[in-house]
């Protein structure tokens, strides 16, 4: 698990409301039964002699050209009926949550991966400036994500995400959709954890600045096994946390230490990996959620990914919910 565990547990659902009294069904009079036989035994005579003339006559026809031609038609037709329909059925039920809303661009949905004009692509868009290539890796010397800063400070009043953090967004993206194609991981997604996980930097009066690093470091409470948290002991000596019993989520991504040390990355290339740079943390983050072969682009493959970075299925919806305002907005913001 990545994502900071819930500083509470979630709320059980409510208990079911008990069933309404039903009126109990009138006893009919015994004539009333007698009647109600006779005429059901009649309906049945009736019936099953119409049966054994339609048979008849369907056996007849059967044995036709015609007949032979279209009896197999009728039975190919309903058995794909009724496989498209249990098809249905099995899509929706192993779905581990509702899909995007049909008929949501493509940059509101979080299972996609944003291609229009607002977001960051490979191509060059005189309107946008300049963007990476889709070999981030061609970017100039320095801090790779600057060289999305016209595109992140176009969106960034709009949405309400600093800047530094967009571009970090952003690149982290288009890093992994270089390295990684079959992830198809959005930056509205990554932007989302950002939101939900620590304001973009901001949680608790820190401040993100210029260069991408926090200060103060986002430290979490410790996981202690108090409060609904969970319980897990130190695994970095304190060397990201300052604690030497207890583990803590930190920086921008709220990364356990132990998962840190799993997926640490350099993210801007300054030769320190460090989870209190909003850079090398969504770098990490990217990471992690594409790890395993996911498809984001897929339900089961969106849900799941950010599910394993914080199994509360609450986290999952703000997570699917700002994502998909951040792609909603990306496309008006001026």
């Amino acid at each position: 698990m990545t994502g900071r565990p819930p500083l509470r547990p979630g709320a059980p659902p409510p208990d079911a409301a008990p069933d309404a009294a039903q009126p109990e069904a009138p006893v009919p009079s015994s004539s009333g039964v007698r009647l109600l036989r006779d005429a059901t035994l009649g309906a049945g005579i009736a019936v099953g002699r119409a049966v054994r003339t339609g048979q008849h006559r369907f056996d007849e026809w059967r044995v036709r050209p015609s007949g032979r031609f279209v009896v197999p038609s009728i039975v190919i037709v309903a058995m794909l009926a009724i496989t498209g329909t249990a098809g249905a059925y099995l899509t929706q039920a192993v779905s581990p949550l509702p899909s995007p809303k049909a008929g949501a661009s493509a940059a509101a949905d979080p299972s996609t991966d944003a291609t229009d004009l607002n977001a960051p692509s490979g191509v060059l868009d005189p309107s946008l400036g300049p963007v990476p290539s889709t070999n981030p890796s061609a970017a100039p010397a320095g801090r790779p994500q600057a060289a999305l800063a016209t595109w992140a400070g176009r969106l960034s009043p709009g949405l309400g995400i600093p800047a530094t953090a967009l571009q970090a967004y952003g690149y982290a993206a288009l890093r992994l959709g270089a390295d990684l194609p079959g992830c198809h991981l959005a930056w509205t997604t990554l932007a989302a954890i950002g939101k939900v996980e620590s304001d973009h930097g901001r949680a608790g009066g820190a401040t993100l600045q210029p260069d991408g690093k926090v200060q103060p470091p986002i430290i979490g409470p410790a996981l202690n096994g108090q409060n609904g948290l969970k319980s897990i002991p130190d695994t970095d000596a304190g060397r990201y946390d300052n604690d030497r019993t207890y583990d803590h989520a930190v920086g921008p991504m709220q990364f356990i230490p132990s998962t840190w040390q799993q997926y640490a990355t350099d993210g801007d290339l300054d030769g320190v990996a460090d989870p209190n740079d909003v850079n090398d943390a969504t770098m990490a983050a990217a990471r992690y959620l594409c790890a395993g072969g996911r498809d984001l682009s897929t339900s089961g493959g969106w849900w799941g990914a950010v599910l394993s970075y914080n199994e509360i299925q609450a986290y999952a919806r703000n997570v699917f919910d700002a994502a998909n305002d951040y792609g909603q907005r990306s496309r008006t913001v001026a």
